[in-house]
């Protein structure tokens, strides 16, 4: 194989594409191949120089991916060179809080990679064997890139306790919102999706999703019409702005349940006379666990996620800044950095 390639954050909009910097396996670590990585919001927020105070330049990126075991160190059972693998990119100390209650995707300390040390935008990529999740032989690396996003979803949807036969309303068609819809969809709810942008929405309108424009009538009138002025039993806020958070709020049933997914940088004004006046439950939504991450395999292996529709452009590793440009540009859904070498030989 030529010198393996590694895209780096440098500085605000500025990434370089230089020889990475792989380490041999030590006990308990493996040595990994990428095949594709996906470009997140997290990723755009670092690459705009949003999130500097915790990731320091030159910092190795990207932590939806996809790939294949090159090398194991000591003292790794069941994981042999070729084996197709994905990495929940999440490290935990074990001793905090949080870890001793058993919520160690949330650990106090935690080392995510991608954002707090190297990531997955590499051609060589050494991780904690800890971190691997399998992948069927069967399933494309490609649209196996999408497992963590769909991971991040189902533990959404979970943690906003779904059931058959809920009306649930998602206040964003982003790449994660369009995932919720579909993984709630999938748990049995009757979705409709809010998006101001006719882009994004015949988007998900290609995948068999229902959308609604907020501009083009009353959000909560409508869900009103829908569900007989019960309201929604769950909203999903996923689009990060105020009108967002309000929309969700008030489109929710008597003990309704919001679930905030977008990270919001600033406070934001919620009407807790609402809550009160209707019972409602507010809940938080962050990362994944193992679990959700072995079910969003089985819903991208299965077609339930249509991870091929999603994926909407595919680009070298060589032009890893353009793929960022195209992502902020706004009409790409999901795009993938293929880190693959053709000339490599050591990889089955």
């Amino acid at each position: 194989m030529r010198t393996p390639l590694a895209v780096r954050y440098a500085a605000a909009r500025a990434l370089t594409t230089g020889p990475a910097d792989p380490a041999a396996p030590g006990p308990g670590q493996v040595e990994l191949a990428p095949a594709y990585v996906g470009i997140c919001d997290t990723d755009l927020h670092i690459f705009h120089g949003d999130m500097d105070a915790r990731v320091k330049a030159p910092a190795v990126i990207g932590h939806e991916m996809s790939g294949r075991v090159v090398r194991v160190g000591p003292g790794v059972e069941g994981f042999a060179p070729g084996a197709p693998v994905t990495v929940m990119p999440l490290r935990w100390d074990g001793t905090c809080p949080a870890c001793l209650r058993g919520h160690r995707h949330v650990c106090q300390n935690l080392d995510f990679l991608g954002i707090d040390s190297p990531g997955a935008m590499q051609q060589r990529w050494t991780v904690p064997a800890a971190t691997l999740v399998r992948l069927p032989q069967s399933l494309p690396l490609d649209r196996a890139a999408l497992v963590e996003p769909t991971a991040a979803a189902v533990h959404d949807v979970g943690r906003a306790g779904v059931r058959d036969g809920d009306r649930v309303v998602v206040v964003g068609a982003g790449p994660v919102g369009v995932l919720i819809a579909v993984v709630a969809q999938a748990a049995g709810g009757d979705v409709r999706v809010v998006e101001p942008n006719a882009h994004r929405r015949r988007l998900a309108n290609r995948l068999g999703l229902r959308t609604w424009d907020p501009g083009a009538g009353d959000v909560p009138e409508r869900v009103g019409d829908w569900t007989d002025d019960a309201g929604a039993d769950v909203a999903f806020e996923v689009c990060g702005a105020e009108a967002g958070v309000q929309t969700a709020v008030d489109v929710l049933a008597v003990r309704g349940r919001l679930c905030l997914v977008a990270v919001h940088s600033q406070p934001r004004r919620v009407n807790l006379h609402r809550f009160f006046w209707r019972e409602l439950t507010l809940i938080g939504a962050r990362l994944y666990d193992r679990e959700d991450f072995e079910t969003a395999v089985r819903l991208v292996a299965e077609g339930t996620v249509p991870a091929e529709q999603l994926i909407s452009r595919v680009v070298p590793i060589a032009d890893a800044l353009g793929a960022f440009q195209f992502l902020e540009a706004g009409h790409d859904l999901k795009v993938l950095v293929d880190c693959t070498d053709p000339s490599s030989e050591d990889v089955a």
